[in-house]
């Protein structure tokens, strides 16, 4: 161990000294900016973890680090007289992967907010409470949703459309609404995880072409076996009460004119976001965008019908949670940070099989995903492209997906629900029930080691 650490040192301290000639990336781990940018890196994290404590906004740590470590280490170039190109390449790939994510966090918003404005939501959980159903049985019928919505319309997509039924049912019971958004997030990221554009991660390990399209769909076993284990400890912390509500009392609520046209062009700007990526080789955001301009459209037509207070989609961006966006922003930039000093790039290390082998590497993939975001762990990895078989592709696939749920913005799913529940769904309330999820987490391991590993099933 001690013999290839040191390897990677003095290959790190002649990759540097040879950066300024060569326009190769230098490895500044060991250097005063690589140690700062990690110290700050930790820092952030802490304040964004202990939100609750200090009480203040998750997005106003995650957007000072994320500016001022790249700033650092584009003030250490500048010292040492390094190629600023580098830095400004690739300040500009970071912009674009954070444009395709913001963007397309956006369009989801809005579209959820239009909904919620024409009262899609009031209708839906009328529905479902006055089905007489259990605190209970909405949290299953909410998961269960989650879980098969998710590799259609994508993880956060989903988590984003069922939190906020989630709290369109329930306003104030925490006892509903925490193993409640925890079960979303869980749900929705299992779901992404057998599907190749069901998550971000699982996007890139396909069209990196590390597995076929039905290749993924070989951990549907794994995925709802590992999601339902979680589902079924945290339906216990549920109470099996009926809520409130007397139908006689209560005026069902109707859906504005125009509703179902809005739904509809909700499930067709997915429909392009995946067609824009898979046909048109389009970042999955232009398709987004080109929905949201059909709605636009739309709304612009039903205001000239019913007036401009029936439907105004430019009321619906302005209730968007942008402090959620801005966290998304923040983050991204301090771990492509850490890729550029090189901190990530040590990932390929572990997969060699003195120090762990890549069975237990890619597991860890997942603890490590959801510390740092399962994005940029993925990326680093399918850069370091360590010599793996189909089986551990798909392992860390399921592992980059799952892990994420372990902490509650490890995953876009669990920042978006964060945003939904302000206040409600924190990183307190849901560490509190991290160990149910951990089990899922084992759980979906050891199906994944048994059937790839031991039935030979998936190969």
């Amino acid at each position: 161990m001690l013999k290839v650490i040191m390897t990677l040192l003095l290959g790190s301290l002649s990759l540097f000294a040879s950066s300024a000639t060569t326009g190769e990336i230098p490895d500044l781990t060991m250097t005063w900016v690589g140690f700062a940018t990690l110290i700050i890196f930790v820092v952030g994290y802490y304040f964004v973890a202990a939100e609750e404590k200090y009480a203040i906004d998750k997005a106003k740590p995650a957007l000072f680090i994320g500016t001022f470590m790249f700033m650092l280490v584009a003030l250490y170039y500048s010292l040492n007289n390094l190629d600023m190109n580098l830095v400004h390449t690739q300040a500009q790939h970071l912009i674009l992967e954070i444009a395709e994510i913001f963007f397309f966090l956006f369009v989801a918003m809005t579209y959820i907010e239009s909904l919620l404005h024409m009262g899609v939501f009031d209708t839906l959980k009328y529905n479902l409470i006055s089905k007489g159903y259990t605190y209970r049985k909405l949290f299953w019928v909410t998961g269960i949703l989650a879980f098969f919505i998710s590799p259609i319309a994508d993880n956060l997509t989903t988590a984003l459309i069922l939190s906020t039924v989630l709290i369109t049912i329930e306003k104030t019971r925490k006892d509903f609404l925490v193993p409640g958004a925890i079960n979303i997030v869980v749900a929705a990221n299992a779901g992404g995880a057998w599907s190749p554009f069901g998550d971000i991660t699982t996007l890139m390990a396909w069209t990196a072409g590390k597995g076929h399209f039905t290749d993924f769909l070989f951990l549907f076993p794994a995925s709802i076996l590992g999601y339902l284990v979680t589902a079924f400890l945290l339906s216990k912390f549920v109470p099996n009460v009926v809520p409130d509500f007397d139908a006689s009392k209560e005026q069902k609520p109707k859906m504005h004119e125009g509703a179902k046209v809005v739904m509809a062009l909700g499930v067709f700007t997915i429909f392009c976001a995946v067609m824009s990526h898979q046909v048109l080789h389009l970042p999955a955001m232009w398709g987004m965008m080109f929905g949201l301009s059909l709605v636009k459209v739309y709304s612009y037509g039903l205001s000239k019908k019913y007036g401009k207070e029936h439907f105004n989609i430019f009321h619906s961006m302005a209730k968007i949670e942008n402090n959620t966006l801005m966290f998304f922003f923040g983050i991204l930039a301090a771990v492509g940070a850490l890729y550029f000093v090189g901190w990530l790039g040590l990932a390929a290390i572990v997969y060699d099989p003195n120090v762990l082998g890549p069975t237990w590497s890619n597991i860890g993939v997942g603890f490590l995903s959801a510390i740092v975001d399962n994005v940029p762990v993925m990326s680093a990895i399918l850069k370091a492209n360590p010599d793996m078989g189909l089986d551990q592709w798909m392992l860390v696939t399921l592992t980059a997906g799952v892990g994420g749920s372990l902490i509650s913005f490890g995953s876009a799913a669990g920042v978006g629900v964060m945003g939904k529940l302000h206040g409600i769904y924190t990183f307190g309330s849901h560490m509190k029930f991290a160990w149910t999820i951990l089990l899922g987490y084992i759980v979906s391991c050891s199906v994944w080691y048994l059937q790839y590993e031991i039935l030979g099933i998936g190969h």
